[in-house]
């Protein structure tokens, strides 16, 4: 906090652009955290919100429900993976990664099996910053390893790093899933993955066969399947969700960001029939016991629900395929001082340096040049919203690619 730049003041934004209070205009590179796919200031998303408004703009789902809600729900499941046909709406990915956990150990509880309450996450993972998902997150390299002795105590195996299922990280990672299953199943609840994509944990890309694989020994050994689609959700990876890569479906997917285009926040906790049968009862101990104040916000409902007409309307996927190619031919093979690797998948392109200071100062330098992208740790990334341009990406970019050769 003490080093920290001050933060710079939007007072407007537009499209791909924001505006500074000094005048200055910037192409947003990264769309807020991924999560701007549509574009700031969308004449319809913005209408859609009036008109709910209007209406009214919350109740409660406890004793009381409304249609945008409803409708929103129905259309999670048309449009999600074949299988997932219970949503639980809250209010942020981290809980609804929080409630996804906690209902994959109440799914076990709920049949007398008490003891599988741990869960298997990937190295390299990033599912939040709440305290339960902190804990399947990197304990070691991520960013709240210095809390990592507090939370409680998960196990992790080595992530997959590479889109052949034959190289030896992919195969490593599957016989330690497998190691770990044969030994701790009784214990364990579920195993968690980010799919296709990790975030935060450096945009590492693995084979969609790893998810089939994984998914076959979970089913062996008795653990459920979770994705936080969080980040990979809503067209990021180049598919709708990134379990279509793999052609799969999880007992539970978590999905944020894009879902309500940055307007509120808002997550879905997406289950099977069979997840949900376990809380079916004439008991009401079996209940799912979790009600967030905000579940269900109708306003954010309504905007989500005119997101996905956008999305599917102005065929999205057709524009990340675009931005995909153009990135897989400007930053593919990339080279420069301390370039480790480039990376490309659907809306998404990185370039990963040796050591973090390298990039430092990177911001600011994109400023002057009218882009506003923000590196994390050894990672210079875009991830722009999907109405984005070619000439707006270029620029991104050049910018990207300038840093190496001022």
């Amino acid at each position: 906090m003490k080093t920290m730049a001050l933060p710079r003041r939007v007072t407007s934004a537009q499209g791909v652009t924001i505006e500074l209070d000094d005048g200055r205009r910037l192409i947003d590179g990264i769309s807020s955290w991924w999560c701007i796919i549509h574009g700031y200031n969308h004449p319809e998303l913005n209408q859609a919100a009036i008109d709910q408004i209007q209406r009214f703009a919350h109740v409660m789902l406890g004793g009381l429900t409304h249609s945008p809600a409803e409708r929103l729900a129905e259309e999670l499941v048309r449009i999600t993976p074949e299988g997932l046909n219970h949503v639980f709406f809250s209010d942020s990915g981290s809980v609804g990664m929080e409630v996804a956990m906690k209902m994959a150990m109440q799914y076990w509880f709920n049949q007398g099996r008490t003891e599988k309450r741990k869960f298997v996450s990937l190295k390299r993972a990033y599912h939040g910053d709440t305290t339960g998902v902190m804990s399947i997150s990197d304990g070691e390299e991520g960013m709240h390893a210095l809390l990592a002795k507090a939370l409680l105590p998960q196990y992790s195996i080595p992530a997959p790093e590479s889109m052949d299922i034959e190289s030896e990280s992919c195969q490593r990672s599957l016989d330690a899933l497998k190691l770990l299953l044969t030994e701790k199943h009784a214990e364990l609840a579920a195993f968690v993955v980010e799919p296709i994509m990790q975030g935060a944990g450096g945009f590492n890309l693995y084979s969609p066969e790893y998810l089939r694989e994984a998914q076959k020994l979970c089913r062996e050994y008795d653990v459920l399947f979770i994705f936080d689609e969080v980040a990979t959700g809503f067209g990021r990876t180049g598919k709708l969700f990134a379990a279509e890569h793999a052609g799969v479906t999880p007992d539970i997917m978590v999905l944020g960001k894009g879902l309500t285009a940055g307007y509120f926040g808002l997550a879905a906790t997406i289950a099977t029939t069979k997840v949900f049968d376990a809380f079916y009862d004439d008991s009401s101990d079996k209940a799912f016991m979790h009600g967030p104040t905000f579940m269900g916000q109708a306003v954010a409902c309504s905007v989500a629900l005119k997101g996905i007409e956008i999305f599917q309307r102005e065929r999205y996927l057709d524009n990340i395929k675009n931005i995909q190619r153009y990135l897989e031919n400007e930053l593919i093979g990339f080279t420069g001082e301390g370039v480790r690797e480039a990376r490309v998948l659907g809306a998404m392109g990185v370039i990963e340096v040796d050591d973090p200071q390298r990039l430092k100062g990177f911001s600011s330098y994109a400023v002057e040049f009218g882009v506003w992208l923000r590196p994390f740790e050894r990672y210079l990334y875009t991830a722009p919203a999907y109405i984005i341009d070619e000439a707006s990406l270029a620029k991104v970019v050049k910018v990207m690619k300038g840093w190496f050769s001022r």
